[in-house]
């Protein structure tokens, strides 16, 4: 087993590139999170809009992997709305102070990252080690190992590090560009 877990919840397919890239670049596990709620279409589009701006959870499949058994844990996420998206809200919350060191990366149209970790941090009850923005302009300016490099590099050395003490959440968790 690696000792990284990568979690992400795509409803269009940019996130997951980013996580199953990530992951097979670190040679860590991943671990998609499967939302029960169709969110499909136009309708399905309208609905993941209203469920994330009004805070709700979702019924998620059950996971395959124990984000407790890992040194740290990655945590994709879509912006929604410049929110964080309902799937991994909820992810979140249900696995809430039994997570290792987190990792945060979120994947936008044009902007709302910053407050999407603040709110991914506030859920969890604790600050990333560290986070990525990724706009739709950079997923579609060609390969993204390139700058998975320095990440990744990062990851592995926050490996091990100690979990922050308390739920205490920041104004502005550090980025990475």
């Amino acid at each position: 087993m690696s000792n990284v877990l990568v979690v992400y919840y795509s409803r269009t397919g940019n996130t997951r590139r980013v996580a199953t890239e990530l992951a097979a670049m670190g040679g860590w596990d991943v671990e998609p999170v499967i939302d029960m709620k169709p969110r499909d279409g136009l309708i399905g589009y309208g609905r993941s809009l209203l469920d994330s701006i009004l805070g709700r959870t979702t019924r998620l499949a059950a996971p395959r992997h124990n984000p407790a058994d890992y040194d740290l844990v990655v945590v994709g996420t879509p912006v929604w709305s410049a929110s964080i998206s309902t799937p991994i809200r909820t992810w979140l919350e249900e696995h809430a102070g039994q997570l290792p060191p987190l990792a945060f990366f979120a994947t936008e149209n044009r902007r709302g990252a910053e407050r999407v970790f603040r709110q991914m941090a506030s859920i969890a009850g604790a600050m990333p080690v560290l986070t990525l923005e990724l706009r739709a302009n950079d997923l579609r300016r060609g390969p993204l190992a390139p700058r998975f490099a320095l990440l990744i590099a990062k990851v592995r050395a926050a490996v091990g590090a100690p979990r922050p003490a308390g739920p205490t959440v920041e104004p502005h968790p550090p980025t990475m560009h």
